[in-house]
């Protein structure tokens, strides 16, 4: 619970919002005044004179409630409260206070200044629940009386779920690898092997992490931890046999100096992770969280994560779907540019800023050509790029069974068990064509982000999708624009980001990639664009046609500023409206999607389901080529349903939402349901980018759009207020 960047934490004791490990925490001080924050740490039994002395204030007849001008707060014995609280008010027993609870909505506490004689009633499901959240963390923290802010309770929604963001989700959400959390962070919970213990592979040329992780091991025999060292040659086959011993790759260290031993030590480079069951380092998450960051005052997190990709890239090939083995064939939406110019944007006054581009950038280029433009994701006919990566038999990070209806026909047709078949098919003993092509488009959705989606069954790795090559248009006016704007138009290129493509290139200069952009967009303009429905589509490589699939991807083109003006103009003028929903842009249209039956059941990346990606995505989007009102409409729209969500449901936030439900949004049963909704008293992490897109879209609102935003009121009544008040 702890913060991990004081220079982020309200330490004011006498703040009534200030971060939980001040708020109940054992700070101690030196008057009785600045004890405020500290009496909920130290109050063992009620004291009239010991409250009083806390408040600041002479002692009061108990038969008085304060004097109005003061702030309210509570005098409360946490388990006593807590039991009552869910006892009156969680009435479906799940630990959570929503508006689905039928109890009475009112709970009487004691004030603090009356030594809680006086009560007063705490009302409602929102202040109900945020009364659960603060007993539940303060008795993580081991309190047992608390002087509780009635402020705390009746918060501004967006201001504490902002607050909640900035000061508490971020730092649950950071991770490192080391040897301070190696027995954790090793685990893998996809290990379906006989023998699952910790493992860390280390890349060839980093002999120092090598050493580090083998002293840890010897030095901690009952971690259990296997070190191993990774092939320089990373093959399809070598990634299918590493299966039998799939572990964590490593990521950039940093030496810091340890002052208990008075020697330097290799410290993991922390990074987000997305939160519910995803633990590692991710790919296009990761970009999604920076902007979050950013705009969340901790720039030191996403600089962090920029130079664990760059590391990644160096050591690994690609920026990977996430680090662990099974992914080593398998990257991610490509962002590295994008999110390396906005971390610079904010650093540039810093003494290494111009070293960290120029690292950002040669990792960006030789992902460029060793990942999307060389075989097999290159398609030579177009130039276009595709999501097509390598890979052999099934998935092994999905669950035993995920297969099990698809495979069992092939396995009564050998006369083996379920598990002999995936076992022989992934050793090549046995020869499905029809299943190397299932599986071909299943890694291929996989690596795209976008898993899973009708838009994408059987056919993804064959698609040169709007999106990849949207962003892949940015890579070369970033890099182009960068290598000019920053190294003189002559960017030297280290040996070791080379490919062996590209040993001969030793230097890059900005008009190289200017005519790949004017070329790709191109590209763009006769294979993916319709001017009839004002959008660009996927193309289909292999059957030489444009695919009909509308989906949100098409404003990534405004996003990347791939799109004409006048093809933005009949974006938002045509295909907006066929996205826009209550509660922000559905993924893909009702009429791509077709009908859902129990043979062809919902996938999570079709309508209705709306992602945080998506919306932050068009905005940018929309904010690029002028269109403010649209933006403003879109951002207002998706965070109204977050905090709805938030408000209703004992402070929801999580991975998607149906952007069609008004009531419970966050109530997703497609594929593996939801992340974040899984929690007891109190939410601890949100989830990774929906956290990014709400304070990222909070500097996109206007001021009279927060305000209403913070009253909970829905887009049309603001709208229609709106135009009633400025009719013109």
């Amino acid at each position: 619970m702890s913060s991990s960047n004081p220079g982020h934490r309200r330490n004011r004791s006498s703040d009534p919002f200030s971060d939980p490990d001040v708020y109940y925490g054992e700070e101690v001080h030196g008057s009785a005044k600045d004890r405020r924050r500290a009496f909920s740490s130290t109050l063992k039994t009620f004291n009239r004179e010991d409250v009083q002395s806390f408040l600041g204030r002479n002692a009061r007849r108990a038969s008085h409630d304060e004097v109005p001008a003061q702030p309210r707060k509570f005098l409360i014995d946490v388990d006593a409260t807590l039991k009552a609280l869910l006892e009156r008010e969680d009435t479906d027993q799940n630990m959570q206070i929503t508006i689905e609870d039928v109890g009475p909505k009112v709970l009487s506490v004691g004030t603090a200044a009356s030594s809680g004689y006086n009560k007063f009633d705490v009302r409602g499901t929102y202040m109900l629940s945020n009364l659960l959240q603060e007993l539940t963390i303060a008795k993580d923290y081991g309190r047992k009386h608390v002087i509780l802010d009635e402020a705390r309770l009746s918060e501004n929604p967006v201001s504490r779920l902002s607050r909640l963001i900035k000061t508490t989700f971020w730092n649950n959400l950071t991770r490192r690898i080391d040897g301070s959390n190696i027995q954790i962070a090793g685990r893998d919970p996809k290990d379906w092997t006989d023998d699952p213990r910790p493992r860390i592979y280390v890349p060839p040329n980093a002999p120092e992490q090598l050493e580090y992780y083998t002293n840890i091991a010897k030095s901690h025999p009952e971690l259990r931890l296997e070190v191993l060292l990774l092939d320089h040659d990373i093959t399809p086959q070598y990634v299918r046999d590493l299966n039998a011993k799939p572990g964590l790759l490593a990521l950039e260290m940093k030496e810091v100096y340890n002052e208990a031993t008075g020697q330097n030590e290799l410290q993991g480079m922390p990074f987000v992770v997305p939160g519910g069951r995803f633990n590692e380092l991710y790919g296009w998450d990761s970009y999604m969280e920076s902007l979050g960051l950013i705009a969340s005052d901790r720039v030191d997190l996403a600089k962090a994560m920029v130079l664990n990709f760059c590391f990644c890239i160096r050591h690994y090939g690609k920026i990977l779907n996430a680090n662990r083995t099974y992914y080593l064939n398998r990257s991610q939406p490509p962002f590295l540019t994008d999110m390396a110019l906005r971390v610079y944007d904010k650093i540039k006054t810093e003494p290494d800023a111009i070293d960290f581009l120029r690292r950002a950038i040669l990792a960006a280029i030789k992902e460029y050509y060793s990942v999307w433009t060389s075989e097999p994701r290159f398609d030579q006919e177009t130039g276009l790029s595709r999501y097509r990566p390598e890979g052999l038999g099934v998935p092994p990070e999905t669950e035993p069974t995920h297969f099990l209806h698809l495979l069992t026909p092939y396995a009564e047709k050998h006369g083996m068990t379920f598990r002999e078949f995936v076992q022989a098919y992934n050793q090549g003993t046995v020869h499905e064509p029809e299943l190397d092509d299932y599986f071909l488009h299943d890694r291929a959705v996989r690596e795209s982000g976008h898993d899973t989606s009708y838009r994408l069954e059987r056919v993804c790795a064959n698609l040169a999708t709007v999106d990849l090559n949207s962003l892949l248009y940015k890579y070369e006016v970033d890099i182009g624009r960068t290598i000019r704007t920053f190294f003189d138009d002559k960017l030297e290129i280290p040996e070791g980001f080379r490919t062996p493509a590209t040993q001969h290139i030793t230097h890059e200069t900005s008009s190289v990639w200017d005519r790949r952009a004017r070329r790709r967009k191109m590209t763009m303009d006769k294979y993916m664009w319709n001017e009839e429905e004002g959008m660009f589509f996927d193309y289909d490589t292999v059957n030489k046609v444009r695919t009909s699939y509308e989906s949100a991807t098409t404003f990534w083109a405004m996003w990347a500023g791939v799109a004409t003006p006048s093809q933005a103009s009949e974006m938002v003028r045509k295909a907006l409206p066929k996205f826009e929903a209550y509660g922000g842009l559905v993924s893909g249209t009702e009429k791509s999607r077709g009908e859902i039956s129990l043979d062809r059941p919902n996938r999570q990346w079709d309508y209705p389901y709306g992602w945080a990606p998506q919306q932050m995505l068009a905005w940018t989007g929309f904010l690029r080529y002028g269109y403010q009102d649209e933006a403003e409409r879109l951002a207002y729209k998706w965070l109204y349903m977050i905090t709805k969500a938030f408000v209703d449901f004992n402070g929801v936030v999580v991975e998607k939402y149906d952007v069609t439900r008004p009531i419970d949004p966050h109530r997703v049963d497609a594929e593996y349901g939801n992340q974040g909704t899984d929690f007891k008293g109190v939410p601890r992490e949100g989830f990774g980018w929906v956290n990014a897109s709400y304070v990222y879209g909070l500097d996109i609102l206007n001021a009279h759009m927060r305000r209403a935003l913070g009253a909970i009121t829905p887009y049309d009544t603001y709208s229609k207020a709106v135009s009633m008040q400025y009719p013109y």
